[in-house]
């Protein structure tokens, strides 16, 4: 009698390797995707300048860092902004908005990204988004001031000081440059930091098992 025997199959792990390395383009695409339609109905907020709105386009980038690693997160970032650009801004202006959302994201996610991936756990996410929070707050603060809002005014065709009259019609208290960044620039970013700490908790507690499954691959 004939004992059948069962041939390990040597591609067996070029094929899931293979699986795996299709998913990801389709994953980032489908997160990029879904950035752009959340960006896309990006809304203003009261006391703040019209021209700083409020978007939540940052949490498919952090999913996507977190299950496929800081590169997957910052292709979701570009991948957003270049489709935003395309399709509902104006190619013959320098897209500043477009810049400052995807250097804000980038260093939002890449921070929690990094807390996230010493250990792995709800907490550590949101210790990871606080610290975000807070250091995105600061650089954008500088770059604010030396660059983008100098560049808004210069492509835009204005001075700084018409963007700060535009600002003061929001806020009174913005009255100089420094003033615009301490009243609009930092305020904005925190409170958008805080508004995307408390949804992607609860969004991380419902896709926690997927999430860390790969994270471990990453």
């Amino acid at each position: 009698m004939k004992h059948s025997r069962i041939v390990p199959n040597k591609n067996h792990g070029v094929i899931e390797l293979k699986k795996t390395t299709l998913k990801k383009p389709v994953i980032i695409s489908l997160l990029s995707a879904l950035g752009f339609l959340i960006y896309y109905f990006a809304f203003p907020l009261p006391l703040f300048p019209g021209f700083l709105t409020m978007d939540f386009s940052d949490l498919p980038a952090l999913v996507g860092a977190i299950a496929l690693g800081p590169g997957a997160g910052i292709a979701i970032e570009a991948i957003k902004n270049i489709l935003h650009v395309l399709l509902t801004g104006s190619l013959t202006v320098v897209p500043v908005g477009e810049i400052s959302n995807f250097i804000a994201g980038s260093i939002f996610i890449l921070v929690c990204w990094y807390f996230y991936k010493r250990r792995p756990s709800i907490f550590s996410l949101a210790l990871g988004m606080v610290a975000g929070t807070l250091i995105m707050t600061v650089i954008m603060a500088v770059a604010n001031y030396y660059i983008i809002l100098p560049s808004y005014a210069i492509f835009l065709g204005f001075n700084v000081d018409s963007v700060i009259s535009m600002s003061q019609a929001a806020n009174r208290n913005i009255t100089s440059l420094m003033t615009y960044i301490v009243y609009a620039i930092m305020p904005f970013n925190l409170i958008k930091g805080a508004a995307l700490t408390l949804i992607m908790l609860p969004v991380y507690a419902r896709l926690k098992n997927y999430l860390n499954k790969r994270a471990a691959i990453h």
